[in-house]
């Protein structure tokens, strides 16, 4: 912007849209924030020509934005990112870690002293800012069926939370109370947090966003239920989804305000636990839940992590959809198995499938025969009435929201090209790591 427009001018719009956000700001103040930010911009890129410090402060840029190379989508664009930063983070040096982020799983795990512990963390869904609570609920719910999935036994949350300047306090205790529902009604202590305003003084407005943590433990490595464990003799479990807080956005979005209830549940720990007290967590190969991208993204990278072929029953998996949230998806014409059912997903010997059944629904959970495993090409079927049809992950998870419609779920035109950009981004990202780490390491 500064290029097209005079000094002057690039003021000027600074402290209209100052103004926009801090009415009662005056004139006179917002006109010196305005030429703070001037000099600021001006100081800080004047970048010295010194190699190093300009390889350290510069990025190098892709040219791809985040919204159109889909990041945060949970669909063929969003895996793709996250490939490339699971191979920044690398593999760890340490024998000792068991699940790392080049595994793609749902949490992170490392043997401590003959047990597991496992970490995850997930963050609040953007468009639940102005609904604290619901952020905070969902958010805890699941970094907590993050670690619960592995096998673990969560024994501690941790909270991250960024308010903008113009926020009202009031969402940061909104957000901390739903992270303590889900804490008192799981028996899992918050033990710390950190809590930031959003840019400070530089970000105008009222945007909440933050992210819950937690760890767990798991007795023994026997009892990691990974993704990357699936066998071609699985038999595919799932229990009932009702979703969370994208089902929360979906609703409140489209009017259905009633739907929020419908997720306000802990039925997935519930059955867990049932899992975990039987013993039986040991008879299963792996879990996960059922919610980057729905089945279609899960299953899908599963499907290509393990090498094997998932075929699903929709008439089973519909029937363990909460009636309520189906007939909200259908009536907005959301494509249900494309969403975040918030459902636990079993991969199992069929010899323990009863078994495994019989102590879900002891807990109170509905729980279903779903799918089985095959060896064969990676793909993901959907078995339906009208014959066997490939469940492909799309580009972008399903459209359930009317602003997410008018963006759409296809690849942008020319992705190839958009994918050669990230990936030499990424590149440059990991040759500036090698030299940082060069450099420190020489100065002793």
């Amino acid at each position: 912007m500064a290029k097209k427009m005079s000094i002057e001018e690039v003021k000027n719009r600074l402290i209209d849209e100052i103004l926009t956000y801090k009415e009662n700001l005056s004139n006179k103040s917002a006109e010196g924030l305005a030429n703070a930010i001037i000099e600021e911009v001006k100081d800080s890129s004047n970048i010295p020509k010194s190699n190093t410090l300009k390889l350290i402060l510069d990025y190098s840029k892709s040219g791809v934005s985040m919204g159109l190379i889909g990041v945060g989508s949970r669909g063929e664009g969003d895996f793709f990112v996250h490939r490339k930063l699971a191979e920044i983070a690398g593999k760890p040096s340490s024998s000792r870690a068991l699940l790392y982020p080049l595994y793609h799983d749902d949490a992170g795990a490392i043997e401590v002293k003959g047990k597991v512990l496992v970490t995850a963390v997930d963050g609040m869904h953007s468009r639940l800012s102005d609904f604290p609570f619901l952020a905070g609920f969902h958010a805890s719910r699941a970094t907590l069926r993050d670690v619960y999935v592995k096998g673990a036994r969560p024994i501690g949350m941790l909270i991250d939370l960024h308010l903008a300047d113009d926020g009202d306090v009031g969402k940061l205790f909104d957000f901390e109370a739903g992270v303590s529902a889900v804490s008192m009604l799981t028996d899992t202590p918050i033990l710390t947090g950190s809590t930031l305003r959003i840019g400070g003084d530089m970000v105008i407005g009222d945007r909440m966003t933050g992210c819950v943590g937690a760890f767990g433990i798991a007795e023994d490595e026997s009892m990691l239920a990974a993704r990357h464990k699936v066998k071609p003799d699985s038999i595919i479990l799932m229990t009932e989804g009702a979703g969370g807080g994208t089902i929360c956005t979906s609703a409140i979005y489209s009017g259905r305000h009633d739907v929020v209830l419908e997720t306000l549940n802990v039925q997935f720990v519930k059955a867990c636990k049932a899992l975990l007290d039987s013993g039986l967590i040991k008879k299963i190969y792996a879990m996960t839940d059922v919610t980057n991208g729905g089945i279609r993204g899960d299953a899908t990278e599963i499907s290509r992590l393990s090498n094997i072929a998932l075929h699903f029953y929709e008439k089973e998996i519909r029937s363990l959809v909460n009636t309520k949230v189906l007939e909200l998806l259908e009536s907005r014409g959301i494509d249900y198995l494309g969403v975040s059912l918030d459902a636990l997903m079993i991969f199992a010997p069929e010899y323990y499938v009863k078994e495994i059944m019989k102590v879900v629904r002891k807990s109170g959970v509905r729980v279903g025969k779903v799918g089985f495993v095959e060896k064969g090409i990676p793909k993901v079927a959907l078995m339906t009435s009208e014959g066997e049809k490939n469940l492909n992950l799309k580009f972008r998870e399903s459209a359930y929201t009317r602003i997410k419609k008018v963006v759409g779920e296809e690849a942008p035109y020319g992705l190839d090209e958009l994918k050669m950009k990230v990936e030499e981004s990424a590149k440059k990202a990991v040759e500036k790591r090698d030299f940082v780490v060069k450099y420190v390491k020489s100065l002793d």
